[in-house]
Parts: structure tokens; sequence; C-alpha cells
């Protein structure tokens, strides 16, 4: 007899699939095995009893004589004489006897032998054999789509994954705090989440978010008194599960091939079962008890007609009847399957209701193969969906993030990081991190906080904490703002940096800071955008002083107007885009400082010429050869700094002399050859860069600049210095390097207060120990060969290296 648990390899492999096994494939799988077991008895049956057993047939006395004639004497002589009649005076007693054939119990055997094969109906011999095959076939079907590469390999991916969802501790957690809220509170939410949705979020109003994010509930706000309660190791288990997720997901939305495995294994069982009832139907009459036998068998046995009893027919015949009840039942199972397959979608799958349930409202709704599979757990168990919805919401993920950030960066580990940025600001530099931790609010004494490529930041409310926060900066970051930390920084914040990648990723809640005093904008924008650049209107920004925008901008963006009256610094680096369209300029009156820097102007823009209030204006890296226009500059007269490095200027034109109230030039980086007398005219100047020129010579009259502090002729192609430059006795700041001077005169000990000197790559043999009563010269601030430097007097060297 064979055991059933040889067929096992035809049922599913691993008991975990039986989560994608809903209740009609369980409740087949049993009439499979019910089915089987019949088949497998009548196997046996027909194995260990006789088939068939056989009888010949009395011959009839109306049969042809001449048939009779044929017969031998040994059977003619085995008729008995008919018994003799009786009479009321004779009677007779009769003794019943049975028919005298003399066949030994070989042609016994081979009579029934022949008679099963020719006389017997075939489905009667075959019939626990069908059984047995269609069975398997049925069992085949039933687990196809568990066995076949292309789809058993995505759900040995899916189980594994649901599986560790379902146990996770995350998925506890995130499902226990949300229903722990009760249903007021879930209430309020609700009615924000439809007021939010209506209501469209302005830096003003509400929680500025994205759709995904646009009702998080209020229980996903990480508690910093449970921020431990799950531990790093279980942290980085969950956040690995929310990328496999992410991936599987992708892939399984692909396409639809365990739908269509699941389909065609349904229909095909249906057709099976339609041809079984068929032919069942039609043959089980012909299991007889009885079966007429006419085999040829004459020269070996005697005997043509026999009759014969099928032993196992009364039993075939139960069983069939059996059979086919439980394949009816089986078939109509089948056809319920295929109206669940067809009533409905099973392509899409909504989690609305887990939604609704759970208040996690960014779930999304998924599709294909990964719908179909989630339409087969719900018929197992709502409650493994359910879960693993958790791993689905960028909610949940941004949240489990969130704790993980929290538990590796602890107060004191972000307390190591801060240093004091340019403005002299306690700064905390936060760079490539998966998001903010909640413990920056934790470091009260934080005035200046560097977000750099950060996604999806959100700010919460708890940044209040850090009442000496004026300064954030925002470097290819997405930010988001909960509505209590942006009254906050409108009140507060003084300095905002943006550096985005496009337009778009500006926060739209910047425009509203209304006691920001410094706006910083970098980004890099396409030519054809930058021809529409807009910014939204600046008019919010009351206390707006300084304006720096870094881009590629062709004129100046018509919201910078909406400040120009209160607008006291304006800096635009064009990144070499060719700047038009200045007349804007002209409206910013209060105007004290002004660059445009790598803006390709050719001229000084006449629009400058109206900022009566400028003292500073920078015209660095532009395409500059003369400047004639500045003449006009006599104008400005709080006009103190003039930069006009890093351009094509051939020449200084003699007028230059009429701006008197200069103190800082800059001419490096530029072509002139020859300085005129008449700039040091302008006898207020303490800064003088003329570096990277092709200047030969330097004017006497230089001596009269006696506020000069520091001046810069390296890299030109001077060869003598005039003695007046000693005069200059305030000078404290020399830089004479890589010219062509031969000889340091012994006068440069009159300048006192020199504290720095560059005389490297020059012709010098030996360098003069007046250099020693420049008490403020130290080693430090001597920029010369160490041979040279070797000729000085060995006190002069020793007084030079004291501190």
């Amino acid at each position: 007899m064979i055991p059933v648990t040889e067929f096992r390899q035809f049922s599913e492999q691993q008991p975990a699939f039986r989560v994608l096994k809903p209740w009609w494939d369980v409740f087949t799988d049993y009439l499979s095995v019910a089915m089987l077991m019949i088949g497998v008895f009548g196997c046996t049956l027909q194995v260990m009893q006789d088939k068939i057993i056989c009888l010949p047939k009395r011959v009839q006395a109306s049969q042809n004589q001449s048939s009779v004639s044929n017969v031998s004497q040994a059977v003619a002589s085995t008729t008995p004489l008919p018994p003799p009649k009786p009479s009321p005076t004779n009677p007779v007693t009769v003794e019943m006897k049975g028919l005298k054939t003399d066949l030994d119990l070989q042609q016994y055997s081979f009579i029934n032998q022949m008679c099963y094969e020719r006389a017997l109906h075939w489905y009667a011999k075959y019939f626990p054999y069908l059984v047995l095959i269609h069975t398997l076939v049925f069992m085949l079907c039933s687990n196809f789509w568990f066995k076949f590469p292309g789809s058993s390999s995505k759900i040995e991916h899916f189980i594994s994954i649901l599986g560790k969802c379902f146990d996770s501790p995350w998925t506890t957690r995130a499902l226990s705090e949300v229903s722990g809220e009760d249903s007021e509170e879930k209430d309020n939410r609700k009615s924000n989440v439809s007021r939010s949705n209506t209501t469209p979020s302005g830096p003003e109003g509400g929680l500025v978010k994205s759709q995904s994010l646009k009702s998080i509930p209020e229980k996903f706000v990480v508690d910093k008194s449970t921020a431990g309660a799950l531990d790093k190791k279980e942290g980085e288990q969950a956040k690995a599960l929310f990328e496999k997720v992410k991936k599987f997901r992708l892939h399984v939305e692909e396409g639809d091939i365990l739908y269509a495995m699941y389909v065609r294994q349904t229909v095909l069982k249906v057709i099976k079962f339609l041809i079984i009832i068929a032919y069942n139907s039609a043959l089980v009459s012909k299991v007889q008890f009885t079966v007429d036998c006419n085999v040829d068998i004459q020269d070996m046995t005697g005997y043509k007609n026999f009759s014969c009893n099928h032993t196992m027919a009364h039993l075939f015949s139960k069983l069939s009847f059996c059979y086919l009840c439980f394949v009816s039942i089986y078939g109509l199972t089948c056809l319920y399957t295929l109206y669940w397959l067809f009533y409905r979608s099973l392509r899409e799958y909504s989690f609305e209701y887990v939604r609704q349930e759970t208040g996690i409202d960014d779930i999304p709704d998924v599709k294909n193969d990964f719908a179909f599979m989630l339409h087969m757990i719900d018929q197992y168990d709502p409650l493994y969906s359910k879960r693993f919805a958790v791993f689905l919401s960028e909610v949940s993920e941004n949240k489990l993030k969130q704790l993980n950030l929290n538990n590796e960066w602890t107060p004191d580990k972000l307390r190591q990081k801060l240093q004091t940025n340019a403005h002299n600001r306690l700064e905390l530099p936060l760079i490539m991190l998966s998001g903010l931790p909640d413990t920056v609010f934790e470091i009260t004494e934080l005035q200046s906080l560097k977000l750099e490529i950060i996604k999806n930041v959100m700010i919460p409310a708890t940044i209040a904490q850090l009442d000496n926060l004026q300064e954030l900066s925002l470097h290819q970051c997405s930010v988001k703002i909960h509505s209590a930390a942006l009254s906050f920084l409108k009140e507060n914040l003084k300095v905002l940096s943006v550096k985005f990648d496009d337009l778009r990723e500006l926060p739209p809640w910047m425009y509203g800071l209304r006691n920001l005093e410094e706006l910083y904008l970098v980004g890099s924008l396409s030519h054809d955008i930058s021809k529409n650049i807009t910014l939204e209107s600046l008019r919010d920004l009351k206390s707006l002083k300084i304006l720096s925008i870094k881009s590629n901008v062709s004129k100046i963006p018509q919201a910078v107007v909406d400040v120009a009256s209160h607008l006291q610094k304006m800096c635009i680096h064009n990144d070499g885009t060719k700047l038009v369209m200045l007349n804007n300029l002209k409206k910013m009156t209060n105007l004290t400082e002004l660059e445009l820097v790598h803006c390709d102007l050719e001229r000084i823009p006449h629009a400058v010429f109206s900022l009566l209030s400028l003292q500073e204006l920078d015209l660095k890296e532009n395409n500059l050869k003369s400047i004639e226009e500045i003449v006009s500059f006599q104008h400005l007269r709080k006009l103190t700094v003039l930069k006009l490095w890093h351009n094509s200027i051939t020449y200084i034109p003699e007028h230059i002399k009429k701006l008197t109230s200069l103190e800082r030039l800059f001419f490096s980086h530029n072509k002139i050859e020859v300085l005129p007398s008449h700039l040091f005219l302008c006898n207020k100047i303490r800064y003088l860069d003329l570096s990277y020129n092709d200047i030969r010579f330097i004017p006497p009259e230089i001596g009269v600049l006696q506020s000069l502090q520091y001046f810069s002729i390296t890299c030109n192609k001077v060869e003598s210095l005039p003695d007046e430059l000693y005069f200059c006795k305030k000078l404290k700041t020399l830089k004479i390097g890589k010219n062509s001077l031969s000889v340091l005169s012994p006068k440069i000990g009159n300048l006192l207060f020199l504290s720095y000197l560059d005389v490297k790559g020059n012709h010098f043999e030996i360098l003069p120990p007046e250099l020693g009563d420049c008490r403020a010269l130290k080693r430090a601030g001597l920029v010369v060969e160490d041979a040279l430097f070797e000729t000085l007097p060995s006190d002069v060297r020793e007084q030079m290296k004291t501190e």
C-alpha cells in the first residue's frame, strides 16, 4: 500500500506559504486528500483482491445441433441425464447438484484473465487509477504557482519580508502609538486633515509640508522620553526592512505573473472538473456486478460462453458516486474562486481601511502582483496587511529614521561639533544626514544651525527651545516646517542662507520671515529659466538689509524692488552670465554696498552713479577694459571702497584724483602698465592693491599717502622702489614679491609698524640690517627665501624669531 506521505511533494513546500492559501484552497486541499484516499484505497483493492471470477455457461437444447456435434465426447459426457419425473404413486427424492465442468484451477485462472481483459469495461478496470491521476493533477494545479520559477521567487521573497515585518518591534510600536489615540483626538486630527486638504498652505498657515506628509498624526511627533525604547539593533533592522519593502514593491509591481498563474491554474481545474463530471456520469453505469464473456478458447477449455462476476463492482460503484460528489464540491469551489477572481480587480489594492484605522494617511495603494498577494493575505488574516502597511508609509519610515538619528546623535556628540563661524556665532554644521536629529534642540546655546545635503528635513515646534538661534543655513535641503516653528523663526531668525538646485526648492516660508536681516540665495539655473526668473514677493521682509544672489540671472529680479527702500547691501554673483537691465538699482536709494561679480559687464553701469549712499562697490571678475566713467564717482561722496580687480583694465584715468573719499582701492589682476601720479592725490587711501599687473615704475608721489597701511605690487615688473614709499610710516603690510627688485633700501627701517613683508621672488642678494628697526615684524610675517634670511645679522634674526 502506498503511504499518503509520498504525495507530500505535490503540496506546498514551506508551511509559511499557508498565508497565501485562502479558505477555498485549504478546503480543496482537504477534498484532494479525500479523493486521493479513494484512489489509493481502490488501487490497493485492485492489487490485493481477485479482479473477476468466471464460470462457463450451460449449453441450451435449442442450440444448433451442428455445433453440439462438434463438441468432444469428453464434454458431452459431462452433461448429466435429466432426473426421472416424479409421480403420485412413485415419489422421487432429487438431490441438488452443481454442473460438472472438469476444468482445473489453471484453466479457471486463464478464463478469468481473458475475460477481465476482453469483456470487462475499461472504466470498471481503471477507475481507481483515474481517480488517483485526476487527484494528483488537482493537487499539482493547486500549488503550481508555488513551484513555477517566475512566481515562486516572488512568493518566497514576499513571505520572508512579511514575516519580518509582522514580527518587527517597530511595527508593534508604530501601531500601538496610533491605536492609543482616543476617539476625540482622531476626530480632531481628521478635521484638521480635511481643512489642510481644502486650504492651501502658505508661509502663514498650518504645517508647511508635502502631499505625502500632509496628515502626520500628532502621535508620530517623536517623544524624547521614549526615544530609546527601540534599541540601535532593532532600529537598523527596521531600517533595512523599509529598504527591502521599497525594492520589492518596485520589482513586483512591474508585472502580474502571480495573478495570471493563479487564474490559469484555477481555470484548468474548472475545465478538469467539467471533463471528469461529463465522462464519469456517462460511464459510472458501466460498473456492473455480472458480466457476460464470450471468448474463443474452446480448444483450450471446451467452452466459449462464460458468466463472470466483477468482485469489486459493488464497492467501485459506491466509490465512484462518492468520488463524483467530492469532484462536484471541488468544482463548485473552483467556480466560486473564479467568481472571486473576476468579480473585482485584484490587480489594485487600497489601504483605505488601514489608513482610517491607523491614522497613517500616506500609505500608498499598490498594484499588480503586489496587490494580488495582499488580497490573498486578507483571506488568511487582514492583520498581516495592516502590519505590513507600516513599512509602506513614508511617515513611519521618517519616524524610524528620526529615532535612529536621535540614538546616534546624542547631545554630547553634537556639542563636540560646535564651532565659531564667520559671523562669530556658535554654529552646528550637520552634513549628509538622513534627517535632523531632535537632540539638536537640546543644545540651547546654539546660535547658528547649518544643514547641508539633508533630505526631508522637518523642523518641529521644539526649535523654540533654541532661544539664541539667529542664523540658519540650508544647503541642498528639502525643508518642511511646523507652524509653531515658523512663528518662532519669524521672530528670532536674523540670517538665512539657502543653496538650491532649482528655484522651486526655495522654501516658501522664507518669504514671511519679517525680522530677517540677511538673506543669501545660492543656486544654479538653466539659461532658459534664468531669462524669466521670478521670486515671490519679498515685501514681508521688512527688516531685510543684506540680499545676496549667487546664480546666473540676466536681470535683477523684480522681487528685489520690494525691499529696495530699506536694503543696504546687494550682492549678485552671476557665474559669467551677462547682467543687463540694471535700472532697478536706482530705486535702492539706501544701498551702501553693491557687489556685481562675474556679470560680464563691459562698462561701469550708469545706474550705480545714482546710489548716493553707496560706500563700497565691487565689480570683480567682469570684462572691464576702460573705466573712463570713473569720473562720475565724484558725486558719490560716501564711496570709500572701490574694487575693480580681476578685469582687463589697461590704464587708470587721471581723473581718479577726484575720488578724494576713497580709502580702499583694488586694482589687482588687471593689465595696468603705468600708474598715473594723480592716483596718489587720493590721500585718504589706506589700502592699495596693485598686484598681478604689468607695472614697471612706482611714482614718487606715493609718499603723499600718509594713511597707507596696506600696499601690494606682487607679481609686477617693478625694478626699483622710490624712497618716498618709506615716508608712509603707517604701513603695516608691504607686498613686493615676484618683481625685478635687486636692492631693498635701508630706509625700510622707518616703517616701525610693519608687521608683514613679502620680498620673495626678487633678485636680492642681501637684506638690510635696518629690518631690525621694524619691531613689529616677526619671522612669521617675513616672506623670504631661507638663504636670504640668513644674510641678516644674528641679533636681528633672533629678534624676529622671538614672539
